[in-house]
Parts: C-alpha cells; structure tokens; sequence
C-alpha cells in the first residue's frame, strides 16, 4: 500500500469512527475504498457502478409463491413462469443452485444456458397492434449498463460450470454491454460475436438501413462449453454446380454436399415473423422461434436447464419446450405472464409454431415478490415457518436460548417464528415474558415473524435492557434500518409503447385487489363496458395507496373464459381506454361464452369480473 492510500484510508477510518460512534452507517459507496476490484487493463467507468459484493448483498432474495400449476410435476423438475424483478428471483434461484435444486437431468448443478434480450436502452419503437407503437426503452447511458450489470453477475454465478450465455442487443448500446460482458466472464471467454440479419420494408435514409441485431455468445469456462454443430442450407450456385458435376469445389478442394447442409458462420440470415405468420403473437419484441432454435440446438442438450429473464412472449421457453430442455422464464410484466402462458398451453410441435398440437410439460406459475396474503394464511405451520423465514431472508437454524425455541438467523441474529395458529397474540406483556426467559444471551436485537394482526402494538420494536425485538409483520410494514433499499412496485405499463420499458422492483408487497364498478351496454355489434370506478389499494412500503382510475395499467380480456384458466385474448392499455371516456368495447364476433376481464393496476394487482353476455343485458359478476 503507498503512502497515498494509506493516508486516504486513514482519514476514512477517523470519519469512520465518528459515524459509529453516533449510530450511523458507514457510506456503502467506501467499499470500493477498502476493498477495490482487482486491477484490469481497462474497465468500463460511469456514475454509479457498484462493486460485485455490493451488488450480491443488496439484493433481497425472494420466496417462490405458487400460483397455478399447469399439469402434473416432474419428481426431479419442473418448469417455472415466474412473476417478479428477475434479479431478485435470481437471487432465489441461485440459493437454489447452492441448496442442490437447481440441476440439469445430467447431474450438473446450474443452469446450461441464458439468453436474453433486454430493453436496448434505445428510443427503438416497434409498430404493434392497430398501428400503435409498441416498444421503447427509457433507461439511457449509465442507468441501462448497471441495470444490465447487475443482472449479469447473478447469471454468471448461475450458469453451471459448462454453462453458456447469449445477450441480445441492438447497435446502440452493444459496444458498451461488451466491455461489461469482458469484466464479468473474462475477455478470454467471449466465443462469438454473432450477426443477426433480417430483411425488413426500407424507406428513403440517409444512410445504411439498420438491418441487423447483435448477439454476443460468452462461456462460464473458456476450454469446456457445448457447441453442437449448427447447419445453413447451401447457396443456390452450390447446389447449380453439384447438380452439374456432381460435386462442390472451392478452389482445389472437392466435396460432395452433406445432408445437413453447409456449417453455419456467425452472421445468421433468418427473416421477421411475417404478419400472417401462425407463430406472430403481436406481442412487442416477439422473436422468431428459428432465431431462438440456432441458439438453444447449439448451447444445449435434451435435458438442460434454459433461462430467459426478459421472458418477453416466450419464443426462448417455447422452443426450449419443443427442442425437450428444461426452461425457467421470468417476468416483470403481467402480460407477459398471461402471454407465456397461453403460448405453453397452446403450442404446436413444428419451430415456427405449425403442425400438430404439442401438450406441454408441466409447468408452475409463481409469484416472486408480490404474495397472495390470503392464500399464505391458510398454509399449513410448518409451509408457513418456512415461508416466512424465506421472505425476510433468514436461514432456517433452529436453536434454543434458556430452552426457547427459536427458528432461525438473521444477519446472525436470533429469529422466532411466532405459531399464530396455537398461541394467538403478541402484546407488549409477550415480549416482555419472552425477555423475561432468554434475557441478554439473545444480543442485541431479536426478530419475531407475525401475521400483521397477530401484533397488538404498533412500534417497529419493543427496546427492554438494550435488546430490540423487532416486530416483522406478514403483510409487511416496511423498516428502514433493516433494509439497504428502499422497497418499490412491480410497476405495470399503462399504455402499449411502455410494454417493454425497463423496470426494477425492491423488496415484496402483498396483493391488494383494486376496487372496479362497472356499467354494461350490448348493442348491436359489441357490449360496451364502461369503468365507474377504479380504485388501487396498492401497500408501498407498509403505508397504504389509493389511487383512482390513474392508477390502471391495463384490462385483459378472455373472451371465452372456461371458468379454470385465463386464456388472454386481448389488452386495453389504459390510455386508450382513457381516450375512450373509460370505455372498451368487446365485439360480438369474438365472445365465444363467458367472458372474463382482467383489471391490472400499475402496481400489479389485479381483479377479475366475469360477464355473462348471453343475459340481456349482459351481467358482470366477480
């Protein structure tokens, strides 16, 4: 260390000890002082970059909420469709991978392949649905690159040791995302930089058409990753001379062309989903499934595990489906969701999504960081401790203090899981009982987990001789000192060019249903529905929202509702619905029975109304 450094941390020691000494926290952004990252020949520098370590311990990992379950589980896997920020499901799976459950059906532990195609951090906009821009990106600059960076030291700690990584970018900000892909897995375990060109309708520029996307393909381990040989039909002029002469010849070199077709090179020629296309889900972003295929045959094998964190419509896990990998897809918007999901159910065996129907493996549907309360509450003790102790990130360690029992640790403090089911209530006179019997020997701070009501005293915690028992309530009531960040939403779009825009959500919440009241007209041609009343009860960091019709994100439609599964349809953003004087209108031609509508509020909760249309007038219940 020189003598620069050491005066530097020197004087942060001093400051330091001040800032201890008056109960404040140390300056996360000092870490880089103490501990800076090894040297490198050059690093990508911006406002903002946070250490690795940093990143890690910052990121909350959050319980798995099951939701649905889309046929009968595997004994040693089944697919997930998770709801949620996916760096903090991340976070769970890579706990996971740790715990042994998270394993390919060779025996290796990780996951065999990631590809993902995040938000370009570009003013990009896709034409969808009835001419309506569709796409566009927002985070810009420094924002996006740590954004993206943040996710991909999760995935590098996920992939399994043979483990491949393919991220998909446009030419605005690949460049940048290189050099944070060469600081994560190394310079030296870059394998490809492939071209992805397609053909799309040109207009009059003033300069070269943009016809290409890059994908950057990058290996865990630089001498031990699958490559399974990929093939392109030859070119015209090839098979013209075969059919002369028999054989192909490059320069003094003659072959005769083999069935498989000529090896493929790293500029992939594969066209648009055409808009008549069977595959086309006018969903924005959506990727053609050929595109997702060259990928997933060439970095994986039957078997392996698949992840797509910007999930998007789910061309990566429907192919994964058909190529016979497992797959994990995750998600921060709900119409992805409802997107993903009627795609799994609906699939069709052929790449390009034609022949004969194909029945999906089992899949589950979960939540990752906004829960069903209700659905919790009713879970039996033992479903519940574990639940518990997994959402305020504890380790299940059971132990004894003057023969309490106590259930876990939390940043190497004692946690009881209180048996609401057995021992009712929690006052003040509890807490004071339970310091009666384990007194000092807990330290200095003791968590106990409740349900919100089982609690009859409203502080964060209850101080007795210098020990605190904090009070962590389920629906939770936020606590800043506990928390490194702060906690925000599942934030939903509300109109289409906001689907894709890039969001991050902190922490978990619990689902609050939006008060709807509706008012119903059939006419001739379509029933008209028009929202009376829109009320959002979102719960941000404990305290509770209500917001009004512009807190809706969206209304989803089923128009031929089975009364089991929502089987999405349509979407109404709210700014058109807005427009409409907070009217939609549901065409006749399209109901084929009950129809359900789904309400989505900004903050991802959701209510669901069925209507009956074959009642004149037609009849909303919920």
């Amino acid at each position: 260390m020189d003598k620069k450094r050491q005066e530097k941390i020197y004087e942060l020691l001093k400051r330091g000890l001040k800032l201890t000494e008056t109960g404040e926290e140390l300056p996360a952004e000092w870490a880089r002082e103490f501990f800076p990252p090894e040297r490198r020949e050059y690093e990508l520098v911006y406002n903002g970059k946070e250490n690795e370590e940093q990143i890690l311990a910052d990121t909350m990992a959050v319980p798995f909420q099951e939701v649905s379950t889309f046929g009968q589980n595997g004994v040693d896997w089944h697919n997930k469709l998770i709801f949620g920020d996916n760096l903090q499901a991340m976070k769970t799976l890579l706990q996971m991978k740790a715990d042994g459950k998270l394993v390919n059906a060779d025996g290796t532990p990780g996951v065999r392949l990631i590809y993902i195609d995040p938000p370009f951090s570009t003013r990009r906009d896709f034409k969808g649905s009835q001419d309506q821009k569709a796409y566009q990106d927002k985070i810009a600059g420094a924002e996006f690159l740590e954004f993206l960076r943040k996710r991909l030291v999760l995935m590098r700690d996920l992939l399994s040791s043979d483990g491949s990584i393919y991220l998909h970018l446009d030419w605005k900000k690949c460049h940048y995302a290189k050099v944070l892909m060469d600081e994560i897995f190394g310079e030296g375990h870059m394998v490809n930089e492939n071209i992805w060109h397609y053909n799309r309708w040109t207009a009059a520029s003033d300069k070269y058409q943009q016809m290409h996307d890059t994908i950057f393909w990058y290996a865990k381990s630089n001498s031990n990753y699958i490559y399974n040989r990929q093939y392109k039909p030859y070119s015209k002029s090839s098979l013209e001379a075969h059919e002369k002469q028999g054989y192909i010849q490059r320069g003094s070199f003659k072959s005769v062309p083999n069935p498989l077709g000529v090896a493929a090179d790293d500029v992939w020629n594969i066209q648009h989903i055409a808009g008549i296309s069977s595959e086309r889900i006018d969903f924005p972003t959506q990727k053609p499934e050929r595109l997702l295929e060259r990928v997933i045959r060439g970095s994986s094998n039957e078997g392996d595990i698949i992840l797509d964190a910007f999930a998007g419509s789910g061309t990566t896990v429907s192919v994964a489906e058909k190529l016979k990998r497992r797959w994990i897809a995750i998600d921060i918007g709900k119409l992805a969701i409802y997107t993903i999901q009627k795609r799994m159910l609906t699939l069709q065996k052929n790449i390009g999504n034609t022949g004969e129907p194909l029945a999906a493996k089992s899949f589950t549907l979960y939540n990752a960081g906004l829960y069903d309360f209700e659905n919790l509450r009713n879970l039996p003790w033992e479903d519940w401790r574990f639940f518990a102790l997994q959402l305020f990130e504890c380790k299940d360690e059971p132990h004894k203090i003057h023969g309490f029992q106590m259930d876990g640790k939390r940043q190497g403090s004692s946690v009881h899981v209180f048996n609401h089911f057995k021992e009712g209530q929690i006052s003040q006179r509890t807490i004071a009982d339970l310091h009666a019997s384990i007194g000092k020997a807990v330290g200095d701070r003791c968590f106990i987990i409740a349900p919100r009501g089982a609690f009859l005293f409203q502080e964060d915690y209850i101080e007795i001789d210098g020990v605190r028992y904090y009070a962590l309530r389920i629906p939770y009531s936020f606590i800043n000192e506990l928390h490194r960040r702060q906690f925000s939403a599942l934030v939903q779009p509300n109109d289409e060019m906001a689907i894709n825009e890039t969001v991050e959500a902190v922490g978990f919440d619990f689902i609050q249903p939006p008060v709807v009241e509706l008012e119903l007209a059939a006419k001739t041609q379509a029933i008209s529905v028009k929202i009376k009343k829109f009320e959002s009860k979102a719960r941000l960091r404990g305290k509770d929202k209500i917001s009004k019709h512009d807190a809706l994100s969206m209304v989803m439609v089923d128009y031929d509702y089975n009364g089991k599964v929502f089987d999405l349809d349509k979407a109404f953003y709210a700014s058109a619905i807005k427009d409409n004087k907070w009217k939609i209108e549901l065409p006749v031609k399209e109901i084929k029975g009950d129809v359900m509508l789904v309400f989505l509020d900004i903050y991802g909760n959701e209510s669901r109304i069925v209507i009956t249309p074959k009642a004149r007038p037609a009849k909303a219940k919920k």
